[in-house]
């Protein structure tokens, strides 16, 4: 039992700077033996007794000690989780993947996620991925999104081996109707919408249906002259299935609406499922990952597929998550921005990728969190916190620490000494620092400023120590070790000088926060993500000649 504890108090002190913790140790040494839960009355009493005799050793002895449990103490690597395991792909197999979104809103978190699974899935078997833009509804589709989507993508990481466009096979599309015709899978129907959505709504058959394959290639060429909803090419279903996507859905439509890249020289256009199998077919995609709300046309796509000759897509769809609170429907947020109750796409309310790019969370966070959130059929609603801890992990280890007062209280500490202070831009970068010149005149924050109490010990950081005595503040002394034993209170601070810098930072509630800030601010460039201490982790959104603009990123 003594090497067990030994063993896990060395490792707790030598984590703690030399110091191990009884409850932390009490914990290891159970979860090793749990047998010894019957006495922990004494086990505790030898844990203790063990703790004091390990915490009276110095730092670099306590680490010497420990090497002797260094085989003891390795941790088992754990096996990486498959998230594509679900296919059962072989060495051998080719892997062509696809990601198609409709350029007809901003893309999101949840765009973020299609993709990275489906080009992460392409990446893992050295295949091919492809960016598809599924424009085939001229009605929604818009040149803004187009461009949008393929700088989003490109700041993600993404690089396609295609970018493809279902508007430019417009042609194929048309060959492919006429070949599911001639084949007598497809038909041309004259009924009104009314009674098309009637009919499939009780399983009946429309008299369209009966007519000959040379009676529906002439109507065929007839819908190229039609006016908007007088005829569509529809699918010989079953119009008793179960899934009602199979009763005779609608293949092609007339749409007369411009077109963002063809302008007026189409108006017959695929609809969604039509597209997507053809397309993928002609585009030679073996696997695909999309969202569960398209599983009911699973069986439709699969059909057209083989009817047209093409290699089954094998597709697998996961749910949807939500994060807590945030808007994500492309109408909702067009209607509110018209309102003006969003500022934009890139409102600090969103999780569009603009938004996300915009506040400071960084691509390869946002790859992080959205594969760790897998591949489940059940849907999920995650706060915003599940996002922050991958992108709070990564800039705690890259962003430039800074001072930042918003609600200013000027102090004067009695018998301050002139210094130079220097203080670590990180806490990891030795050399690289930022120097104030400070006297007896100070700003802090006004909430720090209530908080003194009278001969109660307080730390300006890596500055100075001093005390409160009725009304005045004291120099008490400089170095941290004094601080330490008795000290109540380490608080950020900013010289009073005349170079301090007006800073404004935009909160996701759309406050408006204002205060000054230390003036080595002034070298950072737009876009960089630092971190104000005490107040969050923030990105320079503007530059201007008298102030700087950030967004605030998290805490």
């Amino acid at each position: 039992m003594k090497e067990l504890i030994l063993k896990y108090a060395l490792q707790n002190a030598v984590k703690y700077k030399g110091k191990a913790h009884i409850g932390a140790v009490i914990g290891k040494v159970l979860a090793e033996n749990p047998k010894l839960k019957k006495d922990t009355k004494k086990l505790s009493k030898e844990i203790k007794r063990i703790i004091d005799e390990v915490n009276s050793l110095p730092l670099e002895e306590q680490k010497n000690k420990l090497k002797t449990f260094s085989d003891q103490l390795k941790e088992p690597k754990k096996e990486e989780k498959d998230l594509f395991s679900i296919f059962e792909i072989k060495e051998d197999e080719q892997v062509v993947t696809a990601f198609p979104p409709e350029p007809s809103k901003y893309p999101h978190i949840g765009h973020a996620k299609s993709i990275f699974l489906n080009y992460e899935l392409a990446r893992k078997y050295n295949g091919k991925f492809i960016l598809r833009f599924e424009d085939t509804n001229p009605k929604l589709a818009d040149k803004e999104f187009y461009k949008i989507h393929l700088e989003n993508y490109e700041w993600l990481g993404i690089k396609p081996d295609l970018v493809d466009y279902a508007s430019d096979h417009m042609e194929e599309f048309y060959d492919l109707a006429k070949k599911m015709i001639t084949k007598g899978y497809a038909y041309l129907c004259i009924c009104p919408q009314d009674k098309i959505k009637k009919y499939r709504y009780e399983g009946k058959e429309c008299t369209c249906r009966y007519l000959l394959e040379q009676e529906h290639l002439k109507r065929f060429d007839e819908l190229f002259k039609e006016k908007e909803g007088k005829m569509v090419l529809r699918l010989k279903g079953y119009m008793q299935h179960e899934n009602t996507t199979m009763r005779d859905p609608t293949l092609f439509r007339i749409t007369k609406h411009p077109h963002p890249r063809h302008g007026n020289k189409y108006h017959v256009w695929p609809t969604y499922d039509f597209e997507n199998a053809a397309l993928d077919g002609i585009e030679g995609v073996t696997h695909r990952l999309r969202t569960k709300e398209f599983e009911l046309r699973n069986e439709l796509q699969n059909y057209v597929q083989n009817i047209l000759g093409f290699k089954q897509t094998k597709i697998y769809e996961f749910a949807r998550f939500n994060l807590e609170g945030v808007e994500s429907s492309g109408r909702v947020i067009r209607d509110l921005i018209k309102k003006k109750k969003l500022t934009g796409w890139d409102d600090p309310s969103l999780t569009t990728l603009v938004a996300l790019k915009r506040r400071g969370f960084l691509p390869e966070a946002i790859k992080n969190f959205v594969l760790s959130t897998g591949i489940t059929k059940v849907e999920a609603t995650l706060a915003w916190d599940d996002l922050i801890v991958h992108n709070k992990r990564i800039l705690d280890a890259r962003a430039s620490r800074f001072f930042f007062i918003h609600n200013v209280k000027e102090i004067k500490i009695e018998k301050a000494p002139k210094q130079n202070v220097k203080l670590k831009l990180h806490p990891d970068a030795k050399e690289k620092v930022r120097e104030f010149t400070t006297n007896d005149r100070f700003y802090i924050e006004k909430d720090d400023f209530k908080k003194f109490k009278n001969n109660k010990l307080y730390r300006l950081m890596d500055c100075l120590n001093f005390k409160k005595k009725g009304s005045k503040l004291i120099f008490h002394s400089l170095e941290h070790k004094n601080f330490k034993k008795n000290g109540d209170l380490i608080i950020h601070w900013l010289p009073k000088q005349k170079d301090l810098v007006k800073t404004e930072i935009l909160m996701p509630d759309k406050r408006l926060i204002k205060g000054i800030a230390e003036q080595m601010v002034k070298k950072l460039k737009e876009n960089d993500v630092i971190q104000f201490v005490r107040f969050g982790f923030c990105r320079l959104d503007k530059k201007e000649k008298n102030k700087l603009g950030f967004w605030f990123t998290h805490k």
